[in-house]
């Protein structure tokens, strides 16, 4: 992982418990699918793709979540809720941080940003 994107995962724990989430899991592998953060809220457990990017990229971070990227989430998902045994509904989030310089981000968290679609 890169300098930005380790940068980003700590400002997206950061605002998840700040918000009222545990945060259960990052990068959180199944195979060769991976999950970057694994939070609860509630009886809700939160599957969050954090992307970051750049003010220098023209295309915001939230639409490097293509539908191939969405799957592979849904399916490590899928096997987690499996290995963990649990009564919690599941959803997707995405955790979007454009940095635009060492201290100035704008970061944008979207509940629900996606829906398992197969």
């Amino acid at each position: 992982m890169n300098e930005l994107g380790k940068k980003g995962e700590e400002l997206a724990i950061s605002h998840l418990r700040g918000q009222g989430f545990t945060i259960l899991k990052t990068n959180w592998r199944y195979g060769h699918k991976e999950i970057d953060i694994i939070a609860q809220k509630g009886k809700t457990i939160h599957f969050v793709e954090v992307k970051a990017r750049s003010s220098r990229f023209i295309d915001e971070p939230k639409q490097a979540v293509i539908l191939r990227k969405q799957r592979n989430i849904i399916g490590a998902a899928e096997w987690y809720m499996r290995l963990n045994e649990n009564d919690c509904e599941g959803c997707f989030d995405i955790v979007s941080i454009i940095f635009y310089s060492n201290d100035r981000y704008v970061l944008e968290h979207i509940e629900n940003a996606f829906e398992p679609t197969f």
